[in-house]
C-alpha cells in the first residue's frame, strides 16, 4: 500500500507540475510550428475502429511531449535562417459511460511553443510573436446501435494568437458478427478564422483576399483479421480545403527585388492520402508493424512514407518498440527557394514544407501494462469506488530531413480509469 500511494503521489505532482508547462502543436499553414516529429510530410491514417468501453468504467488518458527542432530553412525569412523551436504539450482524454450504449468522450489540452523563427514576424527579437499558447478542446458522443454497429459525432475548437477554429464531424462503424471484419465511415468539417499579422515592413500595403478557411475530408477504412497472427487494413481519405491557404507571415524574396512579399498561394486544395497496414505477430514475443502511404494533392506534391514499428514482449507486462520511418516527396508546383522566384509568378511560397525532400524519423519507445494495473487506490464514492493506473509508455523519436531540420521529441502517455 506504501508503493501505491507513492507512485499516486508521483502522478498526482506529475499532473500539477506539467500545468505550469507549455507547448504548441504545428499550427495549419505554417511551417514553423510543428508538434510532431512526422510532420505533415508523413503524417499517418488508420483505420478508425470503435472498442465498447467496459460499462460504468471512466477512462482517463494523459499525453504529455516535449519537442524541439532546429534548421535553416524558416518560412517567416523567406526559405533562409533560423527554424528553431522548442515545444511542451499537454492533453487529457476522457471516456465517460453514461447509459449501457452510450460513450461521453472529452478531450483538450494546451500546447505552448517558443519559437526564433516566428520572432522574425516583427524583426524584434523577444517580440511578441516569439511564444504563444494554443488551447484547444472537444466533446461528443458515441452510442451503439448493436454489438456490431456504432455512430458517434464530435463538436469542438481550437484558439490561439491569430487563429481560431471550430470542428464537428461524425463516425460510424460496422463489425461482421464474427468481429473480424471491420467497416468505418467519418467525415469532419473545419472552420476557422486567421487574425491577419504581415510581416512588420509590409504592414499597411500587404492584403489578402479573405481571413477564412474551411476544410472538409471524408474518410472510408475497412480493417480485417486474417488469421489468429495477422490483421490487415486500408484507408482512403479525401480532403478539400478552400480559403485563406498561404500564411499572411511567411515572406517570399524575389529575382528582381530586395523587398519580400508575402507568400501567395491557391485558395483551394484537394488532397488524397492512401494507406494500408499490416499487423502481425513474428513469434510469442516479437510483432511486426508495417505501414505504406501514398500522398497526392492538386499542388503537385506526391509523397511515399513507409515506417515499421517492432515491439518485443520482455514480459507479460513490459514491452519495447523500435520503429522506423521514411518519407519523400516532390515539390509542390508553387515552391521555389529564396530570391529564385520571379515576380512574374502568380503563385510563390519558399516553405520548405513544400519542397522536395526526404526524411528519416527513428527510435524506441517502452510500455509497461500489467493486467491488474501499475497502482489501485480505493475512493470514497460507491459509483466509483477504485482509482487504477493502468500502463505508461514512455517514447523517443529523433528526425532528420535532407533540408536540414534536424528535431527530438520525448512523450509520455499513462492510463487511468474508475
Amino acid at each position: 500500500m506504501r508503493m501505491q500511494l507513492v507512485i499516486i503521489s508521483f502522478v498526482l505532482f506529475f499532473l500539477v507540475f506539467t500545468q505550469d508547462l507549455k507547448a504548441q502543436f504545428w499550427k495549419k499553414g505554417s511551417s514553423d510550428r510543428r508538434s510532431d516529429l512526422v510532420n505533415k510530410d508523413s503524417t499517418e491514417i488508420s483505420v478508425s475502429t470503435y472498442v465498447k468501453p467496459d460499462w460504468q468504467t471512466i477512462n482517463v488518458d494523459m499525453l504529455s511531449s516535449y519537442y524541439a527542432q532546429d534548421g535553416n530553412n524558416g518560412a517567416v525569412t523567406g526559405g533562409i535562417g533560423t527554424e528553431q523551436l522548442t515545444d511542451f504539450t499537454q492533453k487529457l482524454i476522457l471516456s465517460v459511460p453514461v447509459r449501457e450504449k452510450l460513450t461521453l468522450n472529452l478531450d483538450g489540452g494546451y500546447d505552448y511553443y517558443s519559437s526564433a523563427s516566428t520572432d522574425n514576424i516583427d524583426n524584434i527579437r523577444s517580440s511578441d510573436s516569439s511564444s504563444d499558447v494554443r488551447m484547444h478542446g472537444n466533446a461528443g458522443f458515441t452510442y451503439s446501435l448493436t454489438d456490431t454497429k456504432t455512430i458517434g459525432f464530435r463538436l469542438g475548437g481550437s484558439v490561439e494568437y491569430d487563429y481560431i477554429s471550430i470542428n464537428g464531424g461524425f463516425f460510424t462503424g460496422i463489425q461482421s458478427k464474427d468481429k473480424n471484419t471491420a467497416v468505418s465511415l467519418s467525415a469532419q468539417a473545419f472552420i476557422d478564422t486567421w487574425s491577419l499579422y504581415f510581416p512588420s515592413e509590409l504592414r499597411g500595403e500587404a492584403s489578402v483576399p479573405t481571413d477564412k478557411r474551411q476544410s472538409y475530408n471524408v474518410s472510408l477504412g475497412v480493417s480485417r483479421v486474417l488469421n489468429k497472427k495477422m490483421q490487415v487494413s486500408a484507408q482512403v481519405e479525401g480532403i478539400h480545403m478552400n480559403g485563406l491557404l498561404s500564411t499572411p507571415f511567411h515572406r517570399v524574396y524575389f529575382q528582381e527585388q530586395s523587398r519580400a512579399r508575402i507568400e501567395n498561394l491557391p485558395d483551394n486544395r484537394f488532397k488524397l492520402p492512401i494507406g494500408l497496414r499490416l499487423n502481425t505477430h513474428i513469434s510469442e514475443h516479437l510483432l511486426m508493424r508495417l505501414y505504406y502511404r501514398y500522398y497526392w494533392d492538386n499542388w503537385g506534391v506526391q509523397g511515399h512514407t513507409v515506417s515499421m514499428e517492432l515491439p518485443i514482449k520482455v514480459n507479460r507486462f513490459f514491452s519495447v518498440y523500435p520503429f522506423y520511418r521514411f518519407h519523400t516527396q516532390t515539390a509542390a508546383d508553387y515552391f521555389k527557394p529564396y530570391k529564385e522566384h520571379s515576380v512574374q509568378d502568380v503563385y510563390y511560397t519558399s516553405d520548405y514544407d513544400l519542397s522536395e525532400l526526404s526524411s528519416h524519423a527513428y527510435g524506441i519507445g517502452l510500455s509497461y501494462n500489467p493486467n491488474k494495473g501499475i497502482a489501485r487506490v480505493k475512493l470514497p464514492f460507491k459509483k466509483y469506488p477504485v482509482f487504477k493506473m493502468k500502463s505508461i509508455d514512455l517514447k523517443y523519436s529523433h528526425y532528420d530531413r535532407s533540408t536540414g531540420l534536424k528535431a527530438n521529441i520525448v512523450s509520455l502517455g499513462m492510463s487511468f480509469n474508475f
